[in-house]
């Protein structure tokens, strides 16, 4: 019997630590309302709503774009939160991440996170939160 041992090749996940920028606010509305009021502006600003957590969470993806010359599709995340502040006040937190599509060695294509380079879509989200409650 002839045992082969093979070296191999791997790596750990990439740390996404420090990728995201946070933003926050409280709306002087009920969760419930703030809820419908963010489904409303994201569909406003044709975002992909991936989840839509009654509980209070919603994944939304920009469209899909490819830089110029490099053809690497990319997009950006946002995980939005709705806590409620007290009965009639809605706190609104907003995490952006910018992603591209790829493969890595060892993976199958998918979206990989990279840093944040600009939070235009979550500072446009807040806006018309303020707009919808005033």
């Amino acid at each position: 019997m002839i045992v082969t041992v093979m070296p191999g090749c791997a790596r750990a996940s990439k740390d996404t630590t420090g990728y995201t920028m946070e933003d926050s606010i409280t709306v002087a509305k009920p969760l419930d309302e703030t809820w419908q009021d963010t489904k409303t502006v994201l569909r406003e600003m044709e975002m992909d709503i991936y989840t839509r957590d009654k509980r209070g969470e919603f994944v939304a993806f920009t469209p899909m774009k490819r830089q110029l010359y490099v053809g690497t599709p990319n997009r950006t995340k946002l995980t939005i939160v709705l806590k409620e502040a007290t009965a009639n006040s809605t706190t609104v937190s907003i995490e952006t991440v910018a992603q591209v599509y790829g493969v890595t060695l060892l993976t199958y294509p998918d979206w990989h996170d990279r840093k944040a380079a600009h939070n235009n879509e979550a500072v446009a989200i807040i806006e018309a939160l303020k707009t919808k409650s005033s």
